[in-house]
């Protein structure tokens, strides 16, 4: 199933997410799975990108990415058929749909004032450490002017890390910002462990 974002956006640009929904797959991907690197039947895959497309008005094509959990950006005004290793990609090609799959990691969208440059990026831990956002929006020409939307992700009571995450992210990101980064880990006392707010980090 496709729903729009909640996000007020210029004219002529769209932002979905997809959420589950029985489409070309059977079992176990019956649930309109878009990534073709789970082991789904490849045509399935084909399947219901393609239904993507023709949901989308204006939609002529989407650059999938080969997502490592890193934070290179991609920037194309091209459909390219082999999808570049990247964790976030931008275009100012009308037509041309930006896309990250996600799971537990947060999806987030772009988009400048104008409607000129969109940009989406895969944001798990490991990626918001290395700075994926930050450099995301660092190829707008004008960060100020750009909005940005947090997709849904795995929430803070689910997603459990170890004290090396929490000690990670208060090293690279010590100084003013270290306290609202102290209080997106909770600390479980029972086993060490810490419960992240990912969309808060």
């Amino acid at each position: 199933m496709i729903v729009a974002a909640n996000w007020q956006l210029p004219e002529g640009v769209r932002a979905l997410t997809t959420t589950r929904a029985d489409f070309c797959d059977t079992e176990p991907y019956s649930a309109f799975n878009l990534a073709d690197h789970v082991g789904d039947d490849p045509a399935a895959v084909a399947a219901n990108r393609l239904q993507l497309i023709q949901c989308c008005k204006g939609l002529e094509a989407v650059q999938w990415l080969e997502q490592v959990h890193g934070a290179v950006v991609y920037r194309t005004e091209l459909a390219m058929a082999k999808p570049p290793v990247a964790d976030a990609i931008t275009s100012s090609r009308a037509g041309l749909g930006c896309a990250v799959l996600t799971a537990d990691c947060l999806p987030v969208l772009f988009c400048d004032h104008n409607g000129n440059q969109i940009a989406a990026a895969h944001a798990g831990w490991r990626g918001l450490l290395a700075g994926v956002l930050a450099k995301t929006l660092a190829t707008f020409a004008d960060s100020a002017s750009v909005s940005v939307w947090l997709g849904p992700c795995i929430r803070q009571t689910h997603f459990e890390v170890g004290e090396e995450v929490r000690a990670a992210f208060l090293a690279e990101f010590a100084g003013p910002a270290m306290a609202d980064i102290d209080s997106a880990f909770l600390s479980t006392p029972q086993n060490g462990k810490y419960l992240c707010d990912l969309a808060g980090l």
